[in-house]
């Protein structure tokens, strides 16, 4: 269902907000899949990165960045970060308590079909996120008529048996992650799923599931395309990683819109 539909009124929050986490201090990230109605992602990004972006981060969460996927053109993904599991819950109790969101929702919650289609993930391991860039933003006026910052976010989410193993994620640090980067990845950053309880159930998040998200940043569509199909993945990683896998990786070609603060 679209986002908090749920959600009429709320009591806001009289904590004093904690500063937006930076990019590698994120103990948990949420990766959000939202299925628009057709000809609907480009209204919901406009209002997304006019009214979205910093009222959220003043309310103590960060906005990582947000994409279209080139895939299919009624998929808006993006990524949001907390400092940690209570502070998920205080800083979303005030966003869609408070007066941006109720003046906003219905016009958000009219371009969307789903918005359920979450992973509450963490770094797969200390460090493991510390490559991601962090990039000013353009005001959102001036960030209109550009559309898109430069770059392509391959979004790879490994679909497993049971929570990430030490062998695992071993096997990730030293031949996943080097491949990526000879092969032409800019920065690479790596989560999986964070177990505890979701403490803000009128947002749903995916569960019952382990997954490992690789984040690789190319600094162009040509060059993730070249990694692609140059078949060296299958060559050097496929076969390690297939017994850990419960079935087959998804990987999304995401497009970092204009205010991302994720892109090359």
């Amino acid at each position: 269902m679209p986002e908090d539909t749920l959600i009429a009124t709320m009591s806001g929050t009289t904590a004093t907000p904690a500063p937006p986490a930076a990019t590698d201090e994120c103990a948990i990230v949420e990766l959000r899949q939202y299925t628009l109605h057709p000809r609907q992602r480009e209204v919901l990004i406009d209002l997304f990165d006019r009214e979205f972006v910093e009222t959220q981060e003043a309310q103590g969460m960060r906005v990582l960045g947000q994409f279209r996927d080139l895939d299919r053109p009624d998929l808006f993904v993006w990524l949001r970060g907390f400092a940690s599991m209570p502070a998920r819950r205080q800083a979303l109790e005030a966003f869609y308590g408070g007066p941006t969101w109720a003046a906003h929702r219905s016009a958000a919650n009219a371009t969307m079909i789903d918005s359920d289609n979450v992973l509450l993930l963490r770094p797969a391991w200390p460090g493991a996120t510390a490559a991601l860039p962090r990039h000013p933003r353009p005001a959102p006026g001036a960030a209109a008529a550009s559309g898109a910052a430069p770059g392509l976010l391959a979004a790879t989410v490994f679909h497993l048996h049971e929570a990430a193993t030490p062998a695992l994620l071993d096997f990730c640090r030293h031949r996943m992650a080097p491949l990526l980067q000879r092969s032409g990845a800019r920065q690479v950053a790596w989560y999986c799923t964070e177990t505890s309880p979701n403490t803000f159930p009128r947002l749903p998040v995916r569960e019952g599931e382990h997954v490992l998200l690789a984040l690789a940043l190319f600094g162009s569509e040509s060059a993730a395309q070249a990694f692609a199909t140059s078949g060296a993945w299958e060559r050097g990683v496929a076969p390690g990683l297939a017994p850990w896998l419960a079935r087959a990786p998804e990987t999304l070609r995401l497009q970092p819109t204009a205010r991302s603060a994720i892109h090359a």
